[in-house]
Parts: structure tokens; C-alpha cells; sequence
């Protein structure tokens, strides 16, 4: 399940050095990798991106990266990003910085990294399905290594626009998805056999492997009011640094 719009937004070039911040279980990478991209796939939980490594691995050997490209897991910390100034042609950081107490020196770090002129594709969820979600489960986001702030989309964009990044635009994505973390929510995060969780989940599924043309009109409709993760499309000024 992609965030990032690839296809117009946030277009990937066979070769361009790509850092996937805090790219979790890899969704973004291995979309990434089959692009052709040079992508680093960096988090700070050691044993996920051994997981992630053992994809990249997979992918190689089932033909799925095009010639030109390659995949490296860096293990570190988004305050202080392991890598030179400049480094990258576009950045991902999907579903980090409500994480992070101190967002503004990981963004500072982002800002470093990318090259002047590249793309950086922040997401974060949307306001108001993530105040839903803390009215109805104080456990949502009080467990270790869970969100720390409900961003609106002035302050995401504020915040990096101060750190010198241009806004280029937004949308928001899983509409459908926000009433399944409701639905969590209200009966219990750990109640994943719970009947309504359940049977909300296998129509995700269904609607994620099968995408029919009702589910797909009916998110674009629900997206702008409801969609549970905001995306903000930035540039790095060529004049910065």
C-alpha cells in the first residue's frame, strides 16, 4: 500500500539516489527498487531492515530492479542521517515525523541530505482521522515509540517551509483505511479477532489485491475529508546550500 504518489507527483528516474527515512517494513523501497532507483532504506530498528535487506535480496534474484539500479539498508538515527550533504535526488520520509519529539532537526537533517533542486516527499496522518483515533484509544498513542503530535497540514508545511524547503503540493490518500484504525480503536488495538475488525480488514485486503473500480472511486471521494495519511511534495531550492 503506497502513499507517495509515483506516477505524477514524485516520478522516479532510473539511477537517482533515493533515501527512504524511516521506511519501516519497506513498502516505499521495494516500490523504489522496481523504479530503478539507488534507494537507502534507513531506520534505526536494526532487525526490520534485515527483513528489508532480505527483500532486496528476493527482488535481485526474481528480476524485479531494472539494470541501473541497487538497494542498501542503513541502520541510524534521523536526527543525525549518517550520510554527506547533497547525497540524494529525492527524499522519502512516510509516517516518521509524528514519531519523533524533535521533528524539526529531523527535518533540518532532510533539508542537508537532499541535493539543491531535489524532491522530498513528506506524510504524515491527516488531522482530523488522528484526533478521532486519541479521543477514542488513549493506548493509540501513548505505547513506547507511538505519535507524539497530531500535525494539521499548515504546521507540517510551515515547519518545513522554515527550514527553507518550497511547497509544490498535497494530497491525501486511504480513505478507506480510516475506519478500520476507528474500528481498532474503539474496540481494543490488541482485538484483532474481534468480528467488525476483522471483516473490515479482509475488505482491504480484497480492495488492495483486487482494486475494483467502486473502492477506487469511492476512496478518491472519501480522500479530502477522511484520508487517514496527508502527503506534502517539497523542493530543495537550487540556490540552497
Amino acid at each position: 500500500m503506497l502513499t507517495v504518489d509515483f506516477q505524477q507527483r514524485f516520478p522516479i528516474s532510473v539511477g537517482e539516489r533515493v533515501l527512504d527515512m524511516g521506511c519501516g517494513g519497506g513498502r516505499h523501497a521495494f516500490e523504489l527498487y522496481r523504479r530503478g532507483a539507488r534507494v537507502t532504506a534507513f531506520d534505526m530498528d536494526a532487525e526490520e531492515l534485515k527483513t528489508v535487506q532480505s527483500m532486496f535480496g528476493a527482488m535481485e534474484l526474481e528480476g524485479e530492479a531494472p539494470e541501473g539500479s541497487s538497494a542498501e539498508t542503513v541502520v541510524g538515527d534521523a536526527l543525525d542521517l549518517p550520510f554527506e550533504d547533497d547525497t540524494f535526488d529525492k527524499v522519502i520520509a512516510a509516517e516518521v515525523m509524528e514519531h519523533i519529539p524533535n521533528d524539526m532537526q529531523a527535518m533540518k537533517e532532510l533539508f542537508r541530505v537532499l541535493k539543491p533542486g531535489g524532491q522530498v516527499a513528506v506524510t504524515v496522518p491527516s488531522w482530523l482521522p488522528e484526533r478521532i483515533c486519541w479521543l477514542l484509544s488513549e493506548a493509540y498513542h501513548t505505547a513506547p515509540g507511538g505519535h507524539v503530535r497530531i500535525y494539521t497540514r499548515a504546521e507540517l508545511e510551515a515547519k518545513l517551509k522554515a527550514i527553507g524547503f518550497r511547497i509544490d503540493g498535497h494530497h491525501h490518500a486511504h480513505g478507506l483505511h480510516s475506519a478500520y484504525w476507528w474500528i481498532k480503536c474503539a474496540v481494543g488495538l490488541e482485538e484483532n479477532d474481534h468480528p467488525l475488525v476483522k471483516a473490515y480488514h479482509q475488505i482491504l485486503v480484497w480492495d488492495i489485491m483486487k482494486r475494483p473500480l467502486a473502492t477506487r472511486l469511492a476512496e478518491q471521494l472519501l480522500n479530502p475529508f477522511v484520508g487517514k495519511s496527508v502527503v506534502v511534495y517539497l523542493t530543495k531550492p537550487s540556490y540552497a546550500g
